[in-house]
């Protein structure tokens, strides 16, 4: 089993709020990366979406693309118009070599609300669930049979939040939808991330590392009624090795599944008070130590 380390530019320059970090030149970023140890990188806003300009770039640079998020809309739209308008992205992914499939219905969500409380986040009934069940499934095997993983990303503020939500989409899609574990998201949305890995091996497709500060979060979204961007704001995230999160249990998880793919260092804070490269370099170490002491090898 090999993993791979990898990082999310979202700690230097936040899509969702543009104002954390949007005047950010990308290639600083890319040299920080280099810099902190990482081996690949996964998409942002900023890049480049020619592979004939961003392969040289990111080669410079001594980085592989990991992938990047795809925001779905399939509850409003049909599986084969999903796979229509999913092709330049398709087409991005395999010019750059890339493994994964990163989804995440979004057609509904309100994470990117900064007016919206995060308990307004939107839920599905059982005829909703069997319908998208059944379009992210037919998506998720096209993708297979295009030869790269494909991984839904369960987000706070979005359809699959909670442990409900989570197991109501296990049940409703079939083996080719694969998950990108979210450590923080899931921890967050109430859903024990180890136990996660561990109930559901063959569903672990990509993993993301952010830590968390409970407290921020309760404060924040639980006693004030924020919003998910408040609670991004205020500081509910933060690299591993810098919250409550027991990274140690969730390499031994990622070991004991022969877990084999990248890791991402993730954490959406503002980098004006979150260095991005001093919170790198601890994200980064601290995912490698764990996991040299469970045998999981590094490429």
């Amino acid at each position: 089993m090999t993993i791979r380390f990898g990082v999310s530019p979202i700690a230097w320059i936040n899509d969702d709020m543009p104002e954390l970090g949007g005047d950010t030149p990308l290639e600083s970023v890319l040299a920080d990366c280099q810099a902190i140890g990482f081996e690949g990188v996964e998409l942002g806003g900023v890049f480049p979406r020619d592979p004939a300009v961003l392969k040289p770039l990111l080669d410079r640079y001594g980085l592989d693309l990991v992938g990047g998020w795809y925001s779905g809309n399939l509850l409003p739209h049909s599986a084969e118009d999903e796979i229509a308008a999913l092709q330049p992205h398709l087409a991005l992914l395999k010019a750059m070599g890339c493994t994964v499939f990163i989804h995440a219905e979004t057609s509904n969500a309100i994470h990117g609300a900064r007016d919206t409380a995060l308990s307004a986040t939107p839920r599905l009934d059982a005829e909703g669930w069997t319908l998208f069940g059944a379009r992210l499934t037919k998506v998720a095997d096209y993708i297979a049979a295009q030869g790269l993983k494909f991984a839904y990303h369960h987000h706070l503020g979005t359809v699959v939040e909670r442990p409900q939500d989570l197991e109501a989409f296990l049940s409703a899609t079939g083996p080719s939808v694969g998950l990108t574990v979210d450590t923080g998201h899931a921890a967050l949305g109430g859903v024990d991330p180890v136990a996660l890995i561990r109930a559901h091996p063959e569903r672990v497709a990509h993993v993301h590392c952010k830590d968390v500060r409970r407290e921020v979060f309760q404060s924040v979204i639980g006693q004030k009624g924020g919003s998910f961007l408040d609670g991004v704001l205020a500081g509910m995230f933060t690299v591993p090795g810098d919250g409550g999160l027991d990274y140690a249990a969730v390499m031994q998880a990622l070991a004991e599944i022969n877990y084999s793919g990248w890791i991402i260092v993730e954490a959406e804070q503002d980098p004006a008070i979150a260095n991005p490269r001093q919170y790198g370099e601890m994200g980064l170490a601290t995912l490698k130590k764990e996991a040299a002491a469970t045998g999981l090898r590094a490429a």
